[in-house]
């Protein structure tokens, strides 16, 4: 017979886990309840690894909150995704949400729906961001290099003077110049030198 477990989470050792076992297990009938004491941020959650040990397929993972599972919706949708593929229903008490149900499917389809147009969003954003830019005259992403800045902080390093030091000077990135350096002690094949030698 298929089970009905607990899983609650809180993110520091302050925050109390008692309130959300005892409404798992008096209100929602889990048989077990699996915590963590941690961040949501990621999958590397020990209590979660053990309840999916410990689960059959045909089980109801329970929450007493959504934000209990994953602290955004991609992370939530992805988390109950990988209980579908087990096998695994999937209830949150205050949201009244139950996979195993048809409405509770179909809500999960709108979150699914809800995610991708937050990502469509994302995308029309950043393409409108840069159309914006480039009609003001601005070039996105990174600054083109100044060649005779990079070739006057060559010239200081040959003389002497520290890389950090020749970049800070005229204005450089380190990385930049580091980069440059590498370049020119060992080039890559069919790699132009963007200054001249002489």
């Amino acid at each position: 017979m298929p089970d009905m477990l607990g899983y609650a989470r809180v993110s520091t050792s302050d925050q109390d886990l008692e309130v959300q076992r005892r409404r798992l297990t008096e209100e929602a009938g889990a048989i077990r309840v699996f915590d963590d004491i941690m961040s949501g941020k990621g999958f590397d959650r020990p209590g979660l690894t053990e309840m999916l040990g410990f689960c059959r397929a045909g089980d109801t993972i329970c929450v007493v909150r959504l934000d209990r599972l994953g602290r955004s919706l991609k992370e939530l949708l992805e988390t109950i995704n990988m209980f579908k593929a087990r096998g695994l229903a999937f209830r949150s008490l205050e949201e009244r949400l139950d996979t195993s149900s048809a409405a509770g499917e179909l809500v999960f389809h709108v979150f699914g729906a809800i995610a991708h147009f937050e990502r469509q969003l994302i995308v029309e954003r950043t393409r409108d961001g840069i159309a914006a830019a480039r009609a003001r005259g601005k070039v996105p992403g990174r600054p083109t290099l100044d060649t005779d800045k990079l070739a006057s902080a060559l010239k200081l390093v040959e003389a002497g003077v520290r890389p950090a030091q020749a970049a800070k000077q005229l204005g450089l990135g380190r990385s930049t110049l580091y980069r440059e350096l590498a370049l020119l002690r060992n080039p890559a094949p069919d790699t132009p030198f963007l200054i001249s030698q002489a």
